[in-house]
């Protein structure tokens, strides 16, 4: 397997436990092909899926605001959002929302919830307590139980997170709709499977359940004709344009 590993942090410890990046195109593919070899259920998912394209979004305190942002909010609006608060402040980082007033961030769009959410992980990151970037090289489960033990940062978004932000090669999203549905389908299960099963259906893909989450997204695009995971910044910038800002009803994934 080619997809990046770091041989530093993971000496000694078995293939199934080290961390696999997914920093490039190249590493997904890698990490896809692995998947198929070591799991023959998955060769006609990819199939019918494509190669799926990898998905980033912009790290540190400023990729994880911007998920908080689009919680439980239609794609556009969350741009919408996201596009004012970022342009409030330049540079955009956590000791500028610290310092700054609730009823500036609520006159951006915020929600109550969301301010307290970005004002505490400001707090965290300027006590040092806490290190965005750490996490990349963290076990994938660990991660997501550093980041959920955070004010406001539910399951959904510490995924997105280490996947999107920090291209975590097995950070898992039990929680995805769109992903539960597309095993449901390629896997022929007789319901959608729930958040406690979607972990012993995702244990042979380890340590790449990342790279099987994209090759989940794309094959739900495929047979439902509808996005199944947010786009990248750039993407959502255009969105923005395009659309008012308005709330839509809440979800919990990045499903469309």
């Amino acid at each position: 397997m080619d997809a990046r590993v770091k041989p530093a942090h993971d000496a000694g410890k078995p293939n199934h436990l080290m961390t696999i990046h997914l920093d490039s195109q190249a590493d997904l593919e890698d990490a896809i092909t692995a998947l198929v070899k070591r799991d023959p259920r998955l060769k006609p998912v990819l199939q019918v899926a494509g190669m799926p394209a990898l998905r980033r979004r912009e790290p540190g305190f400023a990729g994880l605001a911007a998920i908080v942002c689009g919680q439980q909010l239609s794609t556009a609006s969350a741009a919408a959002i996201w596009g004012r608060v970022s342009a409030a402040f330049e540079p955009f980082e956590h000791g500028a929302i610290k310092r700054a007033r609730a009823d500036r961030l609520a006159r951006l769009g915020l929600s109550t919830a969301k301010i307290k959410t970005l004002k505490a992980l400001a707090k965290e990151l300027a006590a040092e307590r806490l290190n965005l970037d750490v996490l990349a090289e963290e076990d994938a489960d660990a991660a997501h139980a550093t980041l959920t033990a955070l004010h406001g940062i539910g399951p959904w978004t510490a995924d997105i997170y280490l996947l999107f932000c920090l291209g975590h090669g097995d950070a898992w999203p039990a929680g995805d709709l769109a992903v539960q549905e597309a095993m449901r389908i390629g896997l022929s299960l007789k319901a959608r499977p729930t958040v406690k099963q979607m972990a012993p259906l995702a244990e042979p893909w380890r340590p790449l359940r990342g790279a099987a989450a994209h090759l989940w997204w794309a094959y739900y695009h495929a047979v439902k004709r509808r996005e199944g995971v947010i786009g990248d910044d750039k993407a959502a910038k255009v969105a923005a344009k395009k659309a008012p800002a308005k709330t839509s009803r809440a979800r919990k994934s990045p499903s469309r």
